[in-house]
Formats: C-alpha cells, structure tokens, sequence
C-alpha cells in the first residue's frame, strides 16, 4: 500500500495529537504561513507598574489564558475582576483526584476513586522545554517540575489485530529500522548511486557514518544490534546476553508503525519534556493563589454588550441564580469559542460569524488504577505504547516510581475516531480499553480497576478540546486577534502553538498589551480634554 504525506500526517494525529501532525506539517512544508504571516510576532509583554491605575478590566474564564492576563494585568495596576463559569480554575487544565466528580453533558456523572497522591491529567500532561512562557510562570511561582518521560524504548507498538502479529518493542523498531536503511544506503553508495551528488571522499566517509549510526558489521551489513535489547540479559559468571534477532524489513514498512518511530524527533516532543510534580493543575493553582482576591468561581457569562466608553457584562451566580451587571472599561473573553457562542453579545455580524464557524475538535482519556506491573514486568519507566486501535496509546506514568501501584492512561483519542468511541456507553469504552492493554501486556487487563473517562466534546465550558485551522479559516483567526470594540478575545486558538499552554499564555500577553496600547494612547486625549 503506497502511503500519501496526508494518511501519514492522519495517522500521526490520531496517535499524537494535533499539534504533533501540525509541527510535521510545518516539516514538510505543508503549513499554512499566511496564518503565522496574519497574526505576526506575538510583542514583548513589558507593562509599567501603575500604568493600569483607573482602568477596569473583565476577564473572562480562567483558564491559562484568563489567569495569565489577569496576573499581568494586575501587576501594572488594573482592575480586574476574574469570571469562571466553573467550581475550578484551569480550564482544560484538569487534575482528576480522588472524589473528583467528572459531569459530561451526556448525563453521565463518574466520581474517581484513586489512592491517595494519584492523579490523572486530563487535559494537558506535558510540557517542552523551549515553551518558557509557560515555565517562567512555574518558575517564578515556585512550582516544583520534573522529568516527564514522553518517550521509552522499553515501550510497544501495538499493530493491527487483523494482521495477527504480536506487539514490538520500541528500542528494537527503532534500532532494526535505523540499521536496515543505513545498510540499504551503504549498498547504495558503494554501488555507485551517489557518485554525481558526492566526492568519493565523502562517500567513504557516509559509508563509515552509516556503520556507527546504524551498528553495521565492518562489511557495512546490519546483522542485529545491541542497541535492540536482549533475549536474555548478560548476566555473572556464565550467563552470556542473548541478542534479539533483527525485525524483517518488511515488518518495519507497516506504516502504522512510523509515528512511533519519529515521535520523539518532532520539536515538541523532544526530550526533556517536563511536569508538575503532583499534577498539572498546580500550574493554575499557583495562579489562584495571586488571583483569590479578585476570582469569581461558578459564575457564568450570559451577556456581553459593547458601549462606547466600556462593557456591560451580565453574570448569574450557579449556586443562588442570581444575576447581575458588570461594568468595565475592557473585557478579555478567554473561554472556548462553542461556550462564547451560546452567549448574547451585540458584536458585529463578522465577529459573530467567526465565532460560530470555528471548528473544535475533541478528545477523549481513560485513566485506570492499577499495580505497577509495566515497571515490575516489562522495565517500563514512563513513556508511551503506541497501539493501532481505537484507544491509540497506553501512557505509563512519569511518576511515583516503585510504589506499589499507579495510574496509567489507557486511551487518548482525536478527531472523529473520538467521537465514535464516546459514542459507545462507559462500560463498552473500559472494556475495549482493558482489551487493548491485555494484547500489549498478556494477563494484565484483569489487574486494571476503578476507570475514569473524560471526553472533552462533552465536558460543559468546554464543548471541544482545540481549533483545527486551515486554509478557509484564516480570516476567523486574523479577526479574532483583533479587538471588536472594548472586548478582546484570548485563547491557545489564537496562538501559533495551538492545543499547548504555552500558546494560552502567549495569547493572554497578546490581549493584555493591546490593551496596555489603547490605554497609553488614550491618556494624551484624556488630558486634552
């Protein structure tokens, strides 16, 4: 089967995420540079203390975006009130804990019932290293990080269940493929297929590069490596390893199997990843903290009306249902765009239009309880299986290493293939997930309790879990950066770095500066009046 840079680029989605096939698009040349060109370079974020004094600002939602420029707005002086439909802060950044209700609007509700410390993340989970935005906050809260381990080798690939084969470990995968194409090259080299690209200087030298990066006998032969793992490991006195033979070309041409192969090269996958120690709702938390003085929780947005000189917000508390008006000079409207457009705004025809043409997409994580037997039977320390079934991965925790037991993410899907798996009642999605864990670790599925499901289509105040942009959307996102009267708009959707937190933050600077200029550029009339 011949395999188009569009399957593979799907494939790589519904394993790894939108952001994962969008940087390989950017890769292959397939991104869409009139979006970057539209949105331009994101202003250093540099507001003087005081220069906010006597302005009002709403901002609404507080997840990354909303917290972000509430801090920053505070800072320099505004006044801010910060307005969050839900009991939390964070947004999609949700740690599940023990007694954590999970409410979908399907009518669904699921309480989790983890050991105490365990957490699920069921929003982001990871963080790169060159995202320092987002790091510079954690690290001027003091919010303790550590190594997240995104890939192992010791980790699987699970292929097809129609084509019967059993699961492969990565470190031999990664390794047999390296060591097959480097002695395809060498052959060809030495045969004389690179003779007009290269001197025969630099012939040789390739053929001696190819050797060590693909472990290749001195006759530039792959005959397995040690890189591949053992059999049976070395061992004391006469216990000799036993290598693994090499995988066939063939097998390693699946081309289920190149996600898992290339993972960790795409720029935001690269190691050292990192995460909170505890949870990734530390991050907002730590916000919180800063932010208490001025946060409304369970506090919904009903309206949102322009006047020439502010912004009338209409706000009904949850738990008593009353409502009342809010008056600001600005607003910041952070909360995904499927929520925005149930709320009453007088904005213009073409911003409303942007709003509800954007398309979210969704995702879906089980999260299950178990004894950490990926530590104790299969030398799994973190990392990521890669399974061709509708569930796409088994996630092992970062954490916690040698207790007793753990909670490791059976499920992570995208897209539509998303949307039918949650389509399925609970008990189906945790019996299909138990399945797929038990072909990949044999007799373990039955070790698997107390599952948790969390599907972000149906999570209220969310509705979806990131924008897919393309060509015909461009416009929305290029409106959407600007500001439709007193009302400025912040999210990850507006962001080069969709579906990260580094993109929210961004974002939020984005929305706060512009504000910060209109305000500057309103004081010379202000006193001439």
């Amino acid at each position: 089967m011949s395999v188009t840079r569009r399957n593979f680029l799907m494939q790589l989605a519904a394993t790894s995420g939108y952001t994962a096939a969008a940087a390989a698009m950017t890769t292959l040349g397939l991104g869409a540079p009139t979006i970057a060109a539209a949105a331009g370079a994101a202003p250093a974020l540099s507001l003087a203390p005081g220069s906010g004094k006597g302005i009002k600002v709403l901002v609404l939602g507080a997840g990354i975006a909303g917290l972000v420029s509430a801090y920053e707005l505070r800072k320099a002086g505004y006044q801010v009130q910060l307005i969050e439909a839900r009991d939390r802060v964070g947004g999609r950044n949700w740690t599940i804990r023990n007694g954590t209700r999970i409410e979908l609007n399907d009518g669904t509700t699921q309480v989790a019932d983890f050991e105490p410390g365990h957490y699920f993340n069921a929003g982001p989970a990871r963080l790169p290293s060159h995202h320092q935005t987002i790091l510079g906050y954690c690290r001027e809260f003091g919010v303790e990080l550590e190594a997240e381990v995104n890939t192992s080798r010791s980790a699987y690939f699970l292929p097809d269940a129609a084509k019967g084969t059993k699961p492969i470990q990565l470190r031999r995968a990664i390794n047999d493929a390296r060591g097959h194409v480097s002695e395809l090259l060498a052959k060809a080299t030495n045969k004389g297929a690179l003779d007009q690209e290269l001197s025969a200087d630099d012939r040789a030298k390739l053929v001696d590069f190819l050797k060590v990066y693909g472990d290749l006998t001195p006759q530039a032969e792959f005959k397995g490596s040690e890189r591949s793992g053992y059999k049976v490991y070395p061992g004391s006195a006469e216990q000799v390893g036993e290598r693994n033979e090499p995988l066939p070309l063939e097998a390693l041409l699946d081309p289920d199997l190149w996600t898992a192969l290339i993972f960790d090269e795409l720029l935001i996958f690269q190691p050292t990843m990192l995460q909170p120690v505890g949870g990734m709702d530390r991050i907002p938390y730590a916000f919180y903290q800063r932010l208490k003085e001025v946060a409304r929780l369970n506090t919904e947005v009903k309206s949102i009306r322009n006047k020439e000189q502010g912004v009338d917000v209409v706000v009904r508390d949850r738990s008593s249902g009353k409502q009342q008006t809010l008056s600001a000079d600005y607003a910041i409207v952070t909360f995904p765009l499927p929520v925005l457009a149930q709320v009453e705004t007088n904005f213009a025809p073409d911003v409303k239009e942007a709003i509800n043409n954007i398309h979210y997409d969704t995702a879906s994580k089980i999260a299950w309880n178990a004894r950490r037997f990926w530590e104790t039977d299969y030398q799994i320390y973190g990392g990521i299986s890669v399974v061709k079934a509708d569930t796409a991965l088994i996630w092992y925790p970062s954490g916690g290493f040698h207790k007793k037991t753990g909670v490791v993410v059976g499920c992570y899907n995208i897209g539509q293939a998303a949307r039918d798996f949650t389509a399925q009642p609970l008990s189906a999605q945790f019996a299909y997930s138990r399945n797929v864990i038990d072909r990949v670790h044999p007799g373990h599925g039955a070790e698997l309790q107390k599952p948790v499901s969390v599907t972000w289509h149906k999570v209220p105040y969310s509705l979806g879990s990131w924008v897919h942009w393309a060509t015909p959307a461009e416009k929305e996102y290029t409106r959407l950066n600007q500001h439709e009267g007193r009302v400025h708009f912040a999210g990850e959707y507006l962001s080069q770095i969709g579906a990260w937190q580094e993109g929210a933050a961004l974002s939020g600077h984005h929305a706060v500066a512009a504000i910060a200029r209109r305000v500057a550029e309103a004081v010379p009339k202000r006193a001439a009046a």
